[in-house]
This record gives structure tokens, sequence and C-alpha cells, in this order.
């Protein structure tokens, strides 16, 4: 199905997962997600605040930390969503790395105990872990530094879920708890046409008509089809990287990319003549970023 002529925005290209999920008006939609993820592996979730998305280094020529959504709960515990569509081999560096960044920050400046807050990290891959690490049909993963004599949790703050979501194949017949549905409308509402009675829940009544295109105002629709452009692209670059043989470099060129298309749509939200903060909540970028522009 060509993905621009469905009626629903796609989750996959990265406005359409910050409009549903990373927007103050949506924050019914991620929260509902994230306790679908952790039923019954973590208290429920009652609010959270969104966080800047960018961590910058110390210094200037340390390595900042994007993150997709990045959150933080009344009690101090930080929650990094992140939707990854390509694949990449060492994501899971990638999001240790992402995870100490949400770490570090947590250091005040002067005297310190080094007490910390919990950092939770939900990775939404749209690939599956390469080397057949995990059995077919295991596509939900949940780990934590764990003592490797009698298993038991060695440190209980430092927390990553992950899912792969091409192993997710339930048919809408088998969908039974809110994890399941959760996917399921994440990963076909851009196959579908109309919501399935099955996701009666009112937040699926607002998800899948967040989703709609038909109810973008016109600015969104400029950003969402300038992310769907950058998508593409991205596409077929990983194709001629991968047919050519080359996979060094790629990762980093893909977080340039995303960089490049972050700055693409601040300008373009600035000659719609979109307000700052809003800019800021929606691209992740700093004041100083945005007035270079």
């Amino acid at each position: 199905m060509n993905y621009e002529n469905t009626p629903f925005i796609n989750p996959y290209f990265d406005y359409g997962f910050k409009r549903l999920f990373g927007i103050e008006p949506n924050k019914d939609l991620l929260i509902s997600f994230l306790n679908a993820v952790f039923e019954g592996r973590r208290p429920p979730i009652v609010d959270v605040s969104y966080l800047k998305t960018e961590l910058l280094g110390d210094y200037r020529e340390d390595r900042g930390t994007v993150f997709d959504l990045y959150c933080l709960q009344e009690d101090g515990v930080r929650y990094i969503v992140e939707m990854q569509k390509t694949e990449q081999y060492y994501f899971k560096d990638r999001s240790v790395f992402y995870a100490a960044g949400a770490v570090k920050e947590q250091a005040p400046k002067g005297p310190w105990n080094y007490r910390l807050n919990e950092v939770v990290v939900v990775g939404l891959l749209n690939f599956e872990f390469p080397n057949k690490e995990y059995p077919e049909d295991s596509y939900f993963h949940e780990a934590k530094i764990r003592d490797s004599e009698d298993h038991h949790v060695l440190y209980e703050k430092l927390v990553f879920y992950y899912l792969e979501l091409p192993k997710f194949k339930k048919p809408v017949s088998e969908l039974e708890t809110m994890m399941d549905k959760w996917l399921y409308a994440i990963t076909r509402i851009a196959h579908l046409e109309r919501r399935p009675e099955v996701l009666d829940a009112p937040v699926f009544e607002k998800f899948f008509e967040e989703a709609r295109v038909s109810n973008l105002s016109k600015a969104e629709r400029v950003l969402y089809e300038e992310s769907m452009r950058y998508n593409w692209d991205l596409y077929s670059t990983m194709e001629t990287s991968h047919g050519k043989g080359k996979e060094e470099g790629f990762a980093e060129g893909r977080e340039q990319g995303r960089k490049e298309e972050k700055l693409a749509m601040a300008r373009t939200m600035k000659t719609l003549n979109i307000p700052l903060d809003t800019i800021i909540q929606v691209t992740g970028l700093s004041p100083d970023e945005l007035h270079l522009l």
C-alpha cells in the first residue's frame, strides 16, 4: 500500500511518532502505551513531563545525545522512548549511551552523594536483532543488570525494554492485552482504512482520530510530508549503502541526516510563523540553533 494515500499518518516517520506521542495534548496516548508495555512489571505511570530531547556534552567537542522522546515522572524517573526505523547493528550500544546521558545529567553542581533516579529506555525497533539471538516469536525483551551467579537484579535503576516490531504478527482476532492492541495499532495503522472494532477503548479512538491526515493543519501537513520524504531518502541511501557493502559510517550518517531533517523542519515552521516554543518542542533544537537559521 502506498503510505501517501492512506488516511492515517505513519508513526514510523519521525514527525508522525512525535505528533502522536510527543506533544502535550497527546500525553495520555504515551502514558497508555508505556503502561501497556510495563503492565505487571512496573507501577503504573500517572503523569509525565516532556523534557528537552537534546543533551549536550560538557565540552564543545563532546558528542551530544538526541532522543525521540524524553520524559520525567514526578518522582524523578526518566523515560527515553525511541522509534528506530532502520537496522542498526550497535543499537544496544546506542541505547546504553543514551541512558548514560540521562544518568549523567542528574549530577548537580557542587557536593553530591551520587544518589540517582531510575532511567528507563523503551526502544521500538523496525528490525530484528542480528544473529537470531532471540527466538522468532520473541519480540518483547526486558533487560536489567543482574548478578551472573544467582541472577538477582544487581542494580534496579537502569532498565531497557526492546520491542522487535517485525516479529509482532498477531492478527486482529488474537489481540488480548493492551500491549497487543497498542503494537497492532502502531504497526498497522498506516495500512488501515479504518479503526478495527477490537480497538474500542477511548484511547484508541483518540489515537486514530489524531492520526488522521485530514485533521492535520496546513503547517502540520507540510512537516509530515517533509518527514515522509526524508524517510524515503533514508531508505534509498540505506539500500545503496548495503548494495555497495558500505556499512561503516551509515549509522553516523543517519544521525547527521536526522539533524538536517530537524533543521529543515524548523526552517519550514519559521516560514509558517509557528511560535518558537512550539518549534523547540517539536524539533528538539536549542534556541541558539534556531537563531542561526
